[in-house]
């Protein structure tokens, strides 16, 4: 005959315990990844408008004349999903050939 093991499984306070653990590790972790995926879209953002900065200065040397986005688009140096950071955020070109976002054309008060 086999003798039944009463203490075979966790308790409810031990269990109770460990999810308590476990909330309060999830807790902590999640307002850091935030900002790293934050941080992270930021740079994206501006290494595409360094990108695209490239992109004005090549159109300009060949067309002795600064591109709109459109005009990127048009003449193949950009492709047509390729006019907004990843982020989604709205880029301009503006009349000097600068890229800048748009919505930080609007906070500086610059006509362009």
């Amino acid at each position: 005959m086999k003798r039944i093991n009463e203490q075979a499984g966790f308790t409810l306070i031990e269990m109770l315990i460990v999810l308590l653990i476990i909330s309060i590790l999830i807790l902590i972790t999640i307002p850091n990844v935030t900002k790293h995926f934050a941080t992270i879209d930021e740079k994206g953002c501006k290494a595409y408008i360094s990108m695209v900065q490239g992109q004005v200065e090549a159109y300009r040397v060949d067309f002795m004349t600064y591109p709109t986005l459109d005009d990127l688009v048009v003449k193949g140096y950009l492709k047509e999903h390729e006019t907004t950071c990843p982020n989604k955020a709205e880029i301009v070109i503006t009349n000097e050939g600068e890229v800048r976002l748009a919505n930080a054309d609007l906070e500086t008060g610059s006509n362009s």
